[in-house]
């Protein structure tokens, strides 16, 4: 989890550097997109939604989250608790999923009050 956490400080970093260099800002939270099932490696993008399209650039690319009717749900505290937050709901995560990290690291020092937006696709 601590690789993770790592990942997405950098990618939030350098994602936010390049919409700042093309003159644009986040429309909305931090965004991970996972594809595939999250084991000890995980396929997953990080960035921020956007209100136009973008250059890309630097090994950054836009991505379009997937469209159709998804269940969601606000998941508040650690980041690490989400795995057993999954158990305790009897829940296995599917293969393409993304989180919108609401409130986290960057504005609350407490992780007991970090909020998640889990979202799920569903058919």
């Amino acid at each position: 989890m601590d690789a993770l956490s790592d990942f997405f400080g950098r990618a939030f970093e350098a994602v936010a550097a390049e919409l700042a260099r093309q003159g644009a800002a986040p429309a909305g939270p931090p965004i991970a997109l996972y594809r595939g099932p999250v084991t000890d490696t995980v396929d997953v993008v990080a960035g921020f939604p956007v209100g136009r399209p973008l250059t890309p650039s630097s090994g950054l690319v836009a991505e379009t989250l997937p469209s159709g009717s998804i269940v969601e749900a606000i998941h508040t505290g650690s980041y690490e608790d989400l795995s057993a937050w999954f158990r305790e709901q009897g829940l296995t995560p599917s293969d393409e999923m993304w989180e919108e990290y609401l409130v986290g690291p960057d504005s609350e020092p407490d992780p007991s009050r970090w909020q998640t937006r889990i979202v799920y696709p569903v058919g």
